[in-house]
């Protein structure tokens, strides 16, 4: 019974979603108490809730305040030589802006958090993205998948939770991966290739003239530009109101602006001081000094005393940021809800049990391709510590029963990141999709299937390679 009511309210939480009949907060939070009600244990809603926000407590505090560190290095120019980088190649064609999105999304990637990833993704390309029209949901899925076959970096969370989970080494089980997460990739970067070659169909290209031409100013969620105490930035990355100046300080050789380089927040002399604590503040997060959370609060700290140190600048930089630390916070903690009556009633593990129990006998001796297979749904639908710590060790001793080795298992494990880094209970999706102005629904509709596509091509090259 339980089995079937953990399938039944996920599979009604992701349809009300996607249909739009209920926002993203208001379904974590109201269907997981109404299916604790059916499950007898309404009068323990209390107690599931306050766990799974105890326990998502510490990543809703890490996002608040690496949202606010990573939007100050935003406004002050830290990413603006990448970000030129990719502009000028991308130019104003939407083929190379999609391709220059999975290439963005790809390298930020390297720091291991989704949250960075996504929001100097969204800040670079958004503006191009609202300008000439393209689909919004490219940017997303693209962004998505490529930071998916990324957070496998030992560093990333799914490696060392494999690792830990099965007492192996980290490195044992991520370095003979390198070539399939390679080839997956390689899929994004194909699939971000013909997804923009559609959009280039649609839009045709435009010149840097046609695509600066004065647009309808629009507020945007990055916090990035804009002077502090004046209008909005607009959609084409002008800090000071509309467009209509742009044209003429915009050539070829300048590409199409995404950050407006003349905005009041910029502090070019404190360039090498922000590299120096971005990387000392990485570096202490991947040799895990100190709780992530605890780092980005120091590091959010003294990025605000450094390069504000007048007390209204302090305010305007964390005003201009606010909305999507609330955005965010607010959907983390409506998400312990729904995992904390997943976990509290027992539905989670039910439903894994059910899913291993159904394995057929003659798949035994293919262990590593079930895994690899089970972990596409089953990383989408829980968490990385539900399946790493309580799934995984299971299907290894299965494998290993029919002489599998757990390393083979612990890499097969990796194959849903693609598609995991979409769903609902990881919170960095939220910050993606809110600065992205995308609908939950609307992105979970259109990058599911391709997702899915990418972890079945790590798969197969895995398979292909004899690294699974």
């Amino acid at each position: 019974m339980l089995t079937i009511l953990g399938f039944t309210m996920i599979a009604t939480f992701l349809v009300l979603i996607m249909l739009k009949k209920m926002s993203p907060i208001a379904a974590l939070v109201l269907i997981p108490a109404l299916f604790c009600v059916f499950v007898g244990k309404g009068a323990k809603l209390g107690d599931y809730v306050i766990d799974g926000v105890t326990s998502l407590a510490p990543t809703a505090a890490m996002l608040m305040f690496a949202i606010v560190y990573f939007g100050v290095m935003i406004d002050v120019g830290l990413f603006d030589p990448i970000v030129r980088g990719i502009l000028r190649f991308c130019k104003a064609d939407p083929l190379r802006i999609v391709v220059g999105t999975a290439l963005l999304a790809a390298i930020v990637s390297l720091d291991g958090d989704g949250s960075t990833t996504f929001m100097i993704t969204v800040s670079a390309m958004y503006p191009l993205y609202k300008r000439l029209k393209m689909s919004l949901v490219v940017m997303t899925g693209v962004a998505a998948m490529a930071n998916g076959v990324m957070n496998t970096l030992p560093w990333g969370g799914p490696t060392a939770r494999a690792a830990t989970a099965l007492k192996l080494d980290a490195s044992d089980i991520f370095v003979p991966m390198i070539p399939a997460l390679a080839v997956g990739l390689l899929g994004v970067f194909a699939l971000a290739y013909v997804l923009g070659r559609r959009e280039r169909t649609r839009l045709g290209v435009l010149t840097l003239d046609e695509a600066l031409e004065p647009q309808e100013a629009e507020t945007v969620l990055v916090g990035a530009g804009g002077s502090e105490g004046k209008s909005p930035r607009t959609t084409g990355g002008s800090g000071s109101g509309t467009d209509a100046d742009a044209p003429e300080s915009a050539t070829a050789d300048d590409g199409f602006q995404g950050l407006d380089p003349h905005r009041a927040t910029l502090r070019p002399k404190l360039y090498w001081f922000n590299a120096l604590l971005t990387v000392t503040l990485l570096t202490a997060m991947i040799m895990e000094l100190l709780p992530i959370p605890v780092l980005f609060l120091l590091g959010a700290a003294l990025a605000l005393t450094v390069n504000f140190p007048h007390m209204p600048d302090q305010k305007a930089r964390l005003g201009a940021h606010a909305e999507n630390v609330l955005n965010v916070s607010g959907m983390v903690f409506a998400a312990a809800v729904f995992t904390g009556v997943l976990q509290g009633t027992g539905m989670v593990d039910h439903m894994a049990k059910w899913l291993v129990s159904n394995i057929p006998d003659g798949m035994g001796p293919h262990m590593a391709f079930v895994t690899g297979v089970l972990s596409i749904p089953l990383t989408y639908f829980m968490s990385n510590d539900g399946f790493y710590f309580g799934i995984l060790p299971v299907l290894a001793e299965a494998g290993q029963a029919h002489g599998v080795s757990s390393l083979e298992i612990a890499r097969a494990s990796l194959v849903g990141q693609p598609l995991h880094m979409s769903s609902p209970l990881v919170p960095a999706v939220y910050v993606l999709v809110g600065m992205a102005k995308v609908e939950f629904g609307d992105h979970t509709r259109f990058v599911v299937k391709w997702a899915a596509l990418t972890s079945l091509v790590v798969l197969g090259a895995g398979i292909l390679f004899g690294i699974i």
